[in-house]
């Protein structure tokens, strides 16, 4: 059985360059998506039958229905005594009402996701054929803290509350902003549902054991991760894919030399392993301390790309599987990683 796994962000423009001579060819691959809309389908409870409804919604939705109430509603299973659960189901479908009916003509047609996401998909089959790609697509819209993707046991969840664009009144709301400041908000955007949807499979297929590590280890671990995200979304932007601004990638490679010159300088620690040292390299902020306000914030996992794309630079014949299975001290010293 697969384990939940929770993207709360993704992440926005710079194109990248791709030869598209150098695509593998997906023709013999074939994947088709249909999107379920359990968003509609729960929003259309009567709420003065609100547990009429929820049977009638778990014999259509048997393979997601139970997630959602007690992993992402947090009410627990419903049974027949399940009072309080009932009450609280009916006050979430009562508030979030207008959260539903301010985003969802964003989202009445999703036909252009799902050629998406069967292209993208076609890609995870290429490089892992036996992985068992979901089941299920479906669309939901949870609480403001639940995730904008997530991989259950049966179906592969999309949190359309996590999607509503940038603009969205909640986004900029005191709590929205004391939830989700501005530098990460700015990613909510439809566009970044495709790259979700690919990390999160990463992850099923590779997940990060890297925390606790040190710091260098963490950095190329997750920079193993964007590496993966290169090849199942060859044509997606690199800031779409890394979750920094176009002037913040344009930033990191005009400056690789001096970023990297910077984590080897003797204040700078990569085999630390304390966690509030890391935290200032790996991970959300709007910029990195200690750098220009330019930066951006998890520039630690950004060399450690840099990095793995050396080492694959130099280790051309490194299959994607060998390469997550590598220790990331072999990678750093194969890598030979040097900028200017």
């Amino acid at each position: 059985m697969k384990k939940w796994i929770f993207l709360y962000l993704a992440l926005t423009g710079l194109a990248a360059c791709h030869d598209r001579k150098n695509l593998p060819d997906l023709s013999h691959i074939s994947v088709s998506v249909t999107i379920e809309r359990f968003d509609k389908a729960f929003f259309a409870i009567d709420t003065n039958q609100v547990e009429a409804g929820l049977r009638k919604l778990n014999e259509q939705f048997p393979y997601f229905f139970t997630d959602f109430t007690a992993n992402i509603l947090g009410v627990g299973v419903l049974t027949d005594t399940s009072r309080t659960a009932f009450a609280l189901t009916r006050q979430f479908l009562t508030t979030y009402l207008p959260v539903k009916d301010s985003i969802e003509y964003r989202f009445e047609k999703l036909d252009g996701l799902e050629k998406e996401l069967a292209r993208d998909f076609r890609f995870v089959k290429y490089y892992f054929p036996s992985y068992a790609l979901p089941k299920k697509v479906v669309t939901y819209i949870g609480p403001f803290d639940a995730p904008g993707v997530a991989i259950t046991p049966y179906a592969l969840a999309i949190g359309l509350q996590l999607y509503a664009g940038r603009q969205f009144s909640f986004y900029n709301s005191l709590q929205g902003q004391e939830m989700y400041p501005g530098y990460i908000s700015r990613r909510f955007e439809p566009e970044y549902i495709p790259v979700n949807c690919i990390k999160a499979i990463g992850e099923d297929l590779f997940a990060d054991k890297s925390q606790g590590k040190p710091l260098i280890d963490q950095m190329i671990e997750k920079g193993k991760s964007w590496y993966l995200t290169d090849l199942l979304l060859p044509e997606t932007p690199d800031s779409l894919k890394t979750g920094f601004t176009g002037k913040q990638l344009a930033w990191c490679q005009g400056n690789e030399g001096l970023i990297w010159n910077y984590f080897l300088q003797p204040g700078t620690d990569l085999y630390t392993i304390d966690p509030d040292i890391i935290k200032n390299y790996i991970g959300e902020s709007p910029s990195t301390a200690g750098m220009p306000d330019a930066s951006p914030g998890n520039i630690g996992q950004w060399v450690g790309w840099r990095i793995v794309r050396s080492y694959m630079e130099k280790n051309p014949g490194t299959s994607i599987t060998d390469l997550m299975k590598t220790d990331p001290r072999k990678i750093f010293q194969g890598a030979g990683y040097k900028p200017r």
